[in-house]
């Protein structure tokens, strides 16, 4: 076992109005927080997260609720990997769904290829949503405390988009005369 530190949360708020409860769940969220159940969440002990951690209990309190903020370990190496395991899947699921939007990505060029569209509208379309790619991987991987298994993966694809794109701004300025 190796004595990973979390911090545990665990906390109540009033059904209505939704938007708090929903706010304070994507925030939590947003920080690679793992639900073990309803209403009760882990997170690696970090400076940044228990500042965080601090100012979403004062949410939760604004809100009407009640919150436990604590530092916790697991009993036994079983419990321990079976936390990770459940940080892990988390962030394969967001890799998975990265992956998908790769397979969008590379389509999307393909058919530009196809149709014979070589625009520098296009490219720069094209370009843009790389460019989100690249902010959305980049999310996922500060998120991803254990390295999932389908990190590497999901950053190979992003390779693979960034030479499709390269290949692209090629033939739109091979199309326009720019070839060196």
């Amino acid at each position: 076992m190796s004595d990973i530190t979390w911090l545990l949360l665990t906390y109540k708020v009033p059904a209505e109005p939704s938007a708090r409860r929903i706010a304070i769940w994507r925030k939590l969220k947003g920080m690679g927080a793992v639900y073990l159940q309803n209403g009760v969440c882990v997170l690696p002990r970090s400076d940044d997260h228990l500042r965080r951690l601090k100012m979403i209990e004062n949410d939760i309190a604004k809100a009407g609720g009640e919150a436990v903020l604590l530092q916790t370990m697991a009993l036994d190496a079983a419990q321990e990997a079976r936390v990770v395991g459940r940080f892990k899947a988390d962030r394969d699921e967001a890799y998975a769904e990265f992956i998908d939007k790769c397979d969008d990505f590379e389509r999307e060029v393909a058919k530009e290829i196809t149709a014979g569209h070589y625009s520098y509208a296009e490219l720069e379309e094209n370009d843009a949503d790389l460019k989100k790619l690249q902010g959305w991987l980049d999310r996922i991987g500060k998120l991803d405390f254990y390295g999932a298994d389908r990190a590497e993966e999901a950053r190979t694809r992003l390779k693979g988009c960034e030479a499709v794109l390269d290949d692209y701004a090629r033939r739109v300025f091979d199309a326009k005369g720019e070839s060196d």
